[in-house]
């Protein structure tokens, strides 16, 4: 069984230097871009803008009538 260790200092600040990075893109939109769809019921963010048409019509062709 291996023993627990303490982090060194080095990974230790390297952990901490990556964390608030992680964190603050999580859940975040920044750098997104809304598209509506569904007559503004249904609303995704997506970080490329020029899918956007795509995306509509993809949606709409699952979209059951």
């Amino acid at each position: 069984m291996k023993k627990n260790r303490p982090l060194s200092t080095q990974n230790q600040r390297t952990i901490q230097t990556i964390t608030p990075q992680i964190a603050a893109s999580c859940g975040s939109l920044k750098g997104k871009y809304a598209v509506v769809l569904d007559g503004g019921k249904t609303t995704i963010y997506i970080s490329d803008k020029s899918r956007e048409a795509e995306i509509i019509e993809r949606y709409q062709q699952r979209r059951p009538k």
